[in-house]
């Protein structure tokens, strides 16, 4: 499909060709050879999911988002077309429009595609966060409807995580039929084991915890399910886009040769002698993405620098073999498209959104009979969206700027805005007191060292250096347990 809300794999080696929606069926196969693509886990490990459209295994691909994949059996030759590009649509001239204009044509469109998606013979419910998104879908769903909405929401008690206060309030202003759940490490500790089994390869998204848990709730009341993935990275939604623009307004008043020449001298320096950096928390990264950045020449480059976990240095250290950078979507050729924030929102679309966010909640509905659909990806809201002028999206500093004016059509704004939470559960706080026994379990220098692909050294150094409550990232951790349950479960 065009946005990569349904997986294909397939596998093509020695006149065997598979495919399947889901990886674990090649495992059936007797010839299916499992073998590790080491270039693959590096990329996993600097984002926590792998890109399409590679797989964790050699020889296995994903089939891209609006791609076909033909076989000829004469020759037995593959060859891939792209159908429809998403690149297109930001090259295109923008929509010349008043405010009322972006207004009004984003909630009939918007109308439009989700309704259409409410078409079932089943109860149908939403899950509500209480964020813009899967706020104004519930709305439009439930605007003008006698029968009530079943609308999900997932909280948690430790401060600063916990969204369901605001689901519910929504859910009681726009008077659905609300059920929430409050996710605590118990429950955390009964679904991590079950992760291997449900996203076939590495996935180091933690939201999957309260992700898993939302569909089991909903899963006792409807069998479909409408989420609201794709309104941040259509409609210019993360902070992450806030940052790096201002990053670049800067950078861009100092000429690139200086830029170059700058990032030249930091090259010199080694960061391990820098003074006062010991206890800076993750610094040899920050370091690093500080040089790439420098002559970073697009704001694309600069989003992918912003996600990456290693620099490179500290990726050699953590893994035995040295590894080549693979060609994925960030890799797109945007040099059509002037302005940041649409490199950033297509890079975006075409990555973290398909990737990350769309297998996320893809395995997870699966896993439980529960058929997830995606109103935001409808095909004429991803294209409309895509020719909005920018500053329709982003005005002033305001993100999602025209749907968040349709959704105070329906909810008062002052129940809506409130800071961008996510959907994370509290792993920092989790792996260093309950659920500790993971990573003493998974990261252990013997099973390292029997699988021969990590450094057993530098991962024992992060665990141990993270347990003891030094600044390293929970999520390296994570995404190296994940990796290792997998293993465990699929090797």
């Amino acid at each position: 499909d065009r946005a990569g809300v349904k997986p294909l794999y397939w596998y093509f080696k020695e006149g065997l060709f598979l495919f399947a929606s889901e990886l674990k069926s090649f495992h059936e196969h007797p010839n299916f050879q499992k073998v590790i693509n080491q270039d693959v886990l590096a990329q996993y490990l600097q984002h926590g999911y792998v890109l399409q459209p590679h797989s964790i295994f050699e020889a296995t691909q994903q089939l891209e988002a609006g791609h076909t994949l033909q076989l000829n059996l004469k020759t037995q030759e593959v060859e891939k077309k792209e159908y429809w590009l998403v690149l297109e649509f930001y090259e295109k001239p923008k929509l010349i429009l008043s405010d009322e204009e972006a207004i009004n044509q984003t909630e009939e469109i918007l109308k439009k595609s989700f309704d259409y998606r409410m078409v079932s013979d089943v109860p149908v419910g939403t899950f509500l966060s209480g964020g813009y998104d899967s706020s104004l879908v519930t709305a439009l769903l439930q605007y003008d409807r006698d029968e009530k909405i079943n609308t999900f929401t997932i909280g948690f008690k430790e401060k600063g995580y916990d969204e369901a206060p605001h689901a519910k309030a929504v859910a009681k202003h726009l008077g659905t039929n609300h059920t929430e759940y409050y996710c605590t490490h118990q429950d955390a500790l009964e679904v991590i084991p079950k992760l291997a089994e449900i996203y076939d390869e590495p996935f180091g998204d933690a939201s999957a915890i309260p992700t898993v848990l939302v569909s089991q709730l909903a899963r006792e009341k409807v069998t479909v399910s409408l989420s609201a993935d794709g309104g941040d990275e259509i409609f210019a939604g993360y902070t992450a886009y806030d940052n790096l623009i201002n990053i670049e307004k800067k950078f861009q008043k100092v000429p690139y040769i200086l830029r170059r020449a700058s990032a030249g001298a930091l090259n010199m320096l080694n960061p391990a002698f820098i003074p006062f950096t010991d206890n800076m928390y993750n610094f040899e990264i920050r370091y690093e993405k500080i040089k790439k950045m420098l002559v970073a020449q697009s704001a694309a480059e600069l989003l992918e620098q912003s996600y990456e976990q290693y620099s490179q240095n500290e990726l050699d250290k953590l893994l035995l073999k040295r590894t080549s950078k693979i060609k994925t979507g960030f890799d797109t050729d945007i040099s059509n498209i002037s302005n940041s924030l649409d490199q950033m929102l297509m890079v975006d679309y075409k990555t973290y959104m398909a990737d990350d966010i769309l297998t996320k909640v893809d395995r997870a509905t699966m896993s439980v009979g529960l058929e997830g659909r995606e109103p935001f990806l409808d095909r004429s809201i991803i294209e409309f969206a895509a020719q909005l002028p920018n500053e329709m999206k982003y005005r002033d500093g305001e993100k999602k700027w025209v749907l968040k004016e349709v959704t105070h059509k329906y909810i008062p704004k002052e129940m809506m805005d409130r800071p961008k939470m996510g959907f994370s559960p509290p792993i920092t706080e989790w792996f260093r007191d309950e659920l500790k026994s993971y990573f003493l379990k998974y990261l252990n220098p013997e099973r390292l060292e029997k699988e021969g692909l990590f450094n057993p050294d530098e991962v024992v150094r992060l665990r141990d250096e993270y347990l003891e409550g030094k600044n390293v990232s929970v999520h390296r951790l994570w995404f190296i347990l994940m990796f290792e349950m997998w293993y465990e479960r699929w090797m």
